[in-house]
């Protein structure tokens, strides 16, 4: 097994939700299989005021997140890793006390022997990101002289095209492009990197990956919850900046691709680059209202109980137009894809808990079997990225019996059926990834920007054309009965799942 190489993780935030949650039982998996290096350490970095000891206590001994691994391995084993971590306050903001935090690496560094090799994770809000790479480049913290120095930085990358620009110029400023690291964990899910190998290592689907086999290709995201307790930072972004633009993009850059020329990091980054930027941006109000469309879910009656819509969610404008819905039907303008529609959606409040993509190929020319009504079926294949990873291929067969009649039958993989394969949650990928130096699962900064190039006009037309308006949607539902007008002219939207009965598709704009 090869491990990672000696190094030290600076995470600034470090007393936040996502390092509690995500990333330091990310590390512990890490550890716990064997992938660190034994001269490695984790230095938390925030605003409160902790030891290094109310550090460890807090973020590992009792951390609720690893209590039930906590629970499996003897004490000495997690004091093993607790011991890892160390942590250093800067205070009051993210502003001052860098000269404190160089002088603490440097002694980390030479107590851990980590070769001089960092990175920092800047696990806080964007508006830091700027000047967290300022201070550690005058405290000369970002200069590779003795051992490399990455920045991993979280999304959203970025409110607009405009904004995006300006926080890569100011980190290009401090960093180098190749130092930096933007981290979307969609990215990091087995199924999304199989993409991939699906397309590129099959000659039985490479072959029919183009605009003579596929009729239309479709992207659900869909999840059960609402938004909880971000309904202040929500309301401020909907579900066009918060899932479309990065996470949704990113899907759809590997599924359009062309074949990089090899497997390394800049090669596949490159086609997807390319793919973004052949994706035909819809330049008139006209277009984008024809082709979009924007929902919200409404206060609902289930079981005698009543769900509470997003206008009631905390931190929510009552008057609010903000999408948790978003439906758009798109082009890709390049040989491969001429003609074929792409429909995206993503969606809260819905029945399910669901994130696949899906291929539908033509039917045959010349229908034998076209009195059948199964037979008119697409074949599909489908590529179910969470949960239950893994893929499904939708074919027709002779029911037995006299006659040739015509059923879809199927056949699946499910990475949960291979019993000597561990699967990484993504931050744990990704991790590795950035210790490792691949690139590969992060966006470069012109990925970015061409995503967000094809997004602006759209977003631009919503907050300002009153012709748009966001139609409301039952709790548990799949949204507006409304966006079955988008894909009429294929087979209609796939629903995962039960299917509930939606009596809404109401403008609630006004």
């Amino acid at each position: 097994m090869k491990k990672t190489p000696n190094q030290m993780l600076i995470i600034f935030g470090a007393s936040g939700d996502l390092t509690s949650r995500k990333l330091i039982p990310a590390i512990y998996n890490l550890f716990k299989g064997g992938h660190l290096s034994k001269n490695f350490c984790v230095l938390g970095v925030s605003r409160s005021n902790m030891t290094d000891e109310e550090f460890r206590t807090k973020a590992i001994l009792e951390s609720p997140f690893l209590q039930k691994e906590n629970s499996k391995e003897d004490p000495q084993t997690m004091q093993a890793f607790a011991e890892q971590f160390h942590y250093q306050d800067l205070g009051n903001d993210y502003d001052h006390s860098y000269d404190l935090l160089a002088n603490r690496i440097a002694s980390l560094n030479e107590q851990h022997g980590t070769s001089g090799n960092y990175i920092f994770y800047l696990s806080t809000p964007p508006s830091l990101y700027e000047v967290i790479a300022k201070n550690l480049s005058e405290a000369g913290l970002s200069k590779e002289k003795d051992g490399f120095r990455r920045l991993i930085v979280e999304k959203p990358f970025g409110y607009d095209l405009e904004s995006a620009k300006t926080l890569n110029d100011a980190l290009h400023h401090y960093f180098d492009e190749k130092q930096v690291y933007r981290i979307d964990h969609y990215l990091g899910k087995e199924t999304v990197q199989n993409l991939l190998v699906t397309r590129f290592s099959n000659s039985i689907f490479e072959p029919l990956w183009n605009r003579r086999y596929i009729h239309h290709v479709e992207i659900t995201n869909a999840e059960t919850v609402g938004v909880e307790k971000r309904g202040g930072y929500y309301d401020k972004s909907g579900a066009l900046r918060d899932m479309f633009q990065s996470h949704l993009l990113q899907i759809v850059s590997l599924l359009v691709m062309e074949p990089p020329i090899s497997s390394d990091a800049e090669e596949i980054r490159d086609e997807k680059v390319k793919a973004l930027k052949s994706l035909r941006i819809m330049k008139s109000d006209e277009e984008i209202v024809k082709n979009t469309l924007r929902g919200q879910y409404v206060k609902t009656e289930i079981d005698g109980k009543t769900v509470k819509g997003y206008r009631e969610e905390e931190g929510v404008n009552p008057e609010s137009t903000t999408e948790t819905y978003a439906a758009i039907k798109f082009f890709v303008d390049n040989w491969r894809w001429k003609g074929v529609p792409f429909y995206v959606r993503t969606g809260k409040a819905m029945p399910t808990k669901v994130t696949e993509a899906v291929i539908h190929f033509k039917t045959p020319h010349h229908e034998v079997f076209m009195s059948q009504d199964a037979y008119r079926k697409d074949n599909k294949l489908i590529i179910r990225i969470q949960p239950d990873e893994g893929i499904l291929i939708k074919f027709g067969v002779k029911v037995p019996g006299l006659g040739f009649h015509v059923e879809q039958a199927n056949m699946e993989f499910y990475y949960s059926d291979l019993e000597s394969a561990q699967v990484m949650d993504a931050y744990e990928r990704l991790l590795l990834d950035a210790m490792q130096g691949d690139t590969t699962l992060y966006a470069r900064a012109d990925e970015v920007e061409a995503a967000w190039r094809f997004v602006d006009p759209i977003l631009k037309c919503w907050e300002n054309n009153p012709a748009v308006n966001t139609y409301g949607y039952s709790v548990g539902t799949w949204g507006p009965r409304n966006s079955d007008e988008l894909i009429e002219d294929s087979f209609g939207w796939r629903n995962p799942g039960d299917l509930l009965t939606d009596e809404t598709g109401f403008c609630i704009l006004c």
